[in-house]
């Protein structure tokens, strides 16, 4: 009969994870550096090339989610202190910060918060990073799948367990049973998102491993007939009593 795994076990088993998937997905953006950076060298350019900068930025800016996310796997619960968060100013500033990779990837980036919310219990940078990292994943992918309309839009709705903040698009392969799949598989294969992802997806579970500092997830959900991906998240308790 197996033995369960301790606490510690699981968070050491969770930081190997994260961190071939890190390995994988970050040779990408290295990989598109060199090439920018030899045709520039071959065509003798002056001019700076600008999507060199928004691939290394959007890289860098994974790489702290992910330090984050380890920190979270290996040190004890409550590293995040709650806080109550604005969605409407996260989804904000996550589109501001998704916004130059979109325009590389030629993805439309939209921004709806229908109503207004009260503030949820969260950690405002924790849930940004999370976000974000999910959005880079997700604009990486949508221009592989071939849809006709490359469109990602940041939203936030209620549901009976409590308010969604997440990412939608057109695209039906973001099911459960996928999440599900990945995240049985990364760290383990090189394309846990089978049929959504070409690549490992690292940010999807950079920010479900943020999330979970937060007492929360990643889950699938549908809004407006779009399919997304998000985060449930509890209003704080405080703010309602004022």
């Amino acid at each position: 009969m197996q033995r369960p795994q301790s606490d510690e076990q699981h968070a050491n088993i969770l930081s190997e994870h994260l961190l071939l998937s890190m390995a994988e997905q970050i040779k990408l953006p290295l990989l598109q550096i060199a090439r920018q950076a030899e045709l520039g060298r071959l065509t003798s350019s002056t001019q700076p090339l600008p999507n060199i900068q928004v691939i290394a930025d959007s890289a860098l800016k994974l790489l702290d989610s992910y330090v984050m996310g380890v920190q979270l796997a290996t040190q004890e619960a409550g590293f995040f202190e709650s806080e109550p968060v604005s969605i409407s100013s996260v989804l904000y500033d996550t589109a501001a910060e998704l916004a130059p990779l979109a325009k590389a990837y030629d993805v439309r980036i939209d921004l709806q918060v229908d109503g207004k919310y009260a503030p949820v219990t969260a950690n405002r940078r924790g849930l940004q990073a999370a976000l974000t990292s999910l959005g880079f994943a997700l604009i990486e992918s949508l221009p592989a799948l071939e849809m006709p309309q490359l469109r990602l839009q940041l939203s936030a709705h209620r549901c009976r367990y409590g308010i969604v903040a997440g990412l939608y698009s057109n695209v039906p392969q973001l099911t459960t049973d996928t999440l599900r799949q990945g995240r049985r598989l990364y760290g383990r294969a090189r394309q846990p998102l089978t049929g959504l992802a070409p690549g490992s997806a690292a940010g999807v579970f950079v920010a479900d491993a943020l999330l979970h500092g937060m007492n929360s997830e990643l889950t699938v959900s549908k809004h407006r007939k779009l399919y997304g991906i998000g985060a449930i998240l509890q209003p704080n308790p405080q703010m309602q009593l004022v």
